[in-house]
């Protein structure tokens, strides 16, 4: 055998012995989520909504004080969420919220008149929202930065310290709204 065949033969045979055919079955890959930019959300893989398409969005809106409206409606629905993570790692996708955060700044007041909701699960998802929608690129160049910096998210136990947090915010930036 030549020298060349002989460094391929045993390049061969590490390579082999590396991925695991050398010793019982191999491991099963692990599934993962994968890291995106921060301008992109996960996107959801199964839906427990009915009579939606799986964003749960309707086929078409007249505007975005609509899409806010319908949004803002659907906070409270329980049954308004995908999930995303897969089977292993299944996570909730609050469709209304992240979408309400989507679309940022225009559904500011409306998620600030919601904040009195007595609906725990609500005021989470309208707690939640806004501080993605606060977050809206335009928006934090006007207020220099300033967002609504909750701590512990989408735990309905902190939503009275993140109400507190969210109510500052809206006194200090309102009049932008008036």
């Amino acid at each position: 055998m030549s020298p060349w065949a002989s460094s391929l033969l045993r390049i061969a045979l590490v390579a082999a012995l590396l991925s695991g055919c050398a010793g019982g079955a191999p491991e099963q890959p692990r599934e993962t989520v994968p890291e995106l930019p921060e301008d992109e959300p996960a996107e959801p893989v199964s839906t427990t909504t009915s009579g939606q398409d799986r964003e749960g969005e309707p086929p078409q809106f007249d505007s975005v004080a609509d899409k806010v409206d319908y949004y803002i409606s659907r906070l409270s629905d329980r049954d308004f969420v995908d999930t995303y993570g897969g089977e292993e790692h299944p996570r909730p996708w609050y469709i209304a919220a992240e979408r309400l955060g989507q679309i940022g700044e225009p559904a500011i007041p409306a998620l600030a008149s919601r904040l009195d909701t007595s609906d725990e699960y609500e005021l989470m998802l309208v707690l939640y929202a806004l501080m993605l929608a606060s977050q809206d690129p335009a928006l934090m160049d006007a207020t220099g930065g300033d967002y609504v910096k909750l701590g512990t998210v989408l735990d309905p136990r902190y939503n009275d310290e993140n109400r507190a947090i969210a109510l500052d915010w809206w006194q200090r930036h309102r009049w932008r709204w008036q």
